[in-house]
């Protein structure tokens, strides 16, 4: 079951195109990533989702009904890249105050709070003011601000910036859990591994239209260049075959490309022959980032070839 359903998505600025006929559908308690390099339409996406903006044409289905921004708000928490925190306010009067403004009590807005602040031990912090913490400090804050009214959608933009190592596994592991609780969420970042291990789903747009779209698991093997990685205990007298050919080699492991109409079991097979043995032998998927790379730079290309035409 879809909890979002982008169909056909327009918004104009002036005479640029920031998103042009975009369409997705998220499931409900995924973890979805929206991907694309600086300035292709995610933040302009995020702000029609969020109803900051009105889209120019297309509509927007959450929870099986048209997106209304002024009754439907408060089934969704953002959290934006840049800090939307007042910077004179005491932490625990502004997460307070900010959970009220979704719809929670005072009395059930302060209990939540609380409890996150003991999960996150941030007890402490209850009387600083955001201007005397940290970058991370006020990630781990942000982030509690946005999911504590336990939202049905969670937009999440570079959630892990400014936090270290321990920070980010426990930022993660609460993604992980909201997700599990039923949660749908939407993770934006530029760091390709984060998406690898966190998310299910992705759609990668570039200048307004999107150009990927599928799971991870989906998009990498239609990515893959039949290509695999062997560990030998020793080389064999001869490496040549019709099956195969070598493209790197690093003292014993090899990397071979297979050729068209033979399998990984007739790489095997040559090696078998030949008495060698086989200590590893991996197929080699590409990273999201090389895909991420080849995509993006092959649309720009197009794009350019097609305004040299015209």
């Amino acid at each position: 079951m879809n909890l979002l359903e982008v169909k056909n998505l327009r918004k104009y600025f002036a005479t640029q195109k920031a998103v042009d006929d975009i369409s997705f559908n998220i499931e409900k308690g995924s973890i979805f990533g929206l991907l694309g390099p600086n300035g292709a339409g995610k933040t302009t996406l995020i702000r029609m989702i969020t109803g900051i903006f009105y889209p120019d044409e297309g509509q927007i289905i959450l929870d099986r009904k048209t997106f209304d921004p002024v009754n439907d708000v408060g089934q969704i928490g953002y959290m934006p890249e840049e800090r939307g925190l007042y910077k004179k306010m005491k932490i625990g009067e502004q997460a307070v105050y900010l959970a009220q403004l979704k719809g929670l009590s005072k009395d059930v807005a302060t209990q939540k709070v609380k409890e996150w602040f003991v999960k996150f031990d941030m007890q402490s912090w209850w009387n600083k003011k955001i201007e005397d913490l940290s970058k991370g400090m006020s990630q781990k804050l942000q982030f509690v601000i946005t999911v504590l009214h336990e939202p049905k959608l969670i937009i999440l933009d570079e959630p892990f910036s400014g936090l270290d190592p321990v920070n980010a596994n426990l930022i993660k592991d609460e993604i992980y859990g909201l997700a599990q609780r039923g949660s749908t969420i939407i993770f934006s970042t530029h760091r390709m591994e984060q998406v690898e291990e966190i998310c299910d789903h992705i759609v990668l747009v570039n200048l307004g239209k999107k150009i990927l779209d599928g799971t991870v698991h989906n998009i990498k093997q239609e990515f893959k260049e039949n290509k695999f990685s062997i560990q030998l205990t020793e080389l064999p007298a001869n490496l040549a075959s019709s099956a195969f050919d070598v493209v790197d080699q690093k003292a014993n492991k090899l990397v071979v490309k297979i050729k068209d109409g033979f399998k990984s079991n007739d790489v095997l097979q040559h090696f078998l022959q030949q008495q060698v043995n086989i200590e590893g032998f991996n197929e080699i998927l590409p990273s999201l980032n090389d895909i991420f790379i080849m995509e993006v730079e092959g649309t720009r290309s197009r794009t350019r070839a097609f305004q040299t035409v015209a």
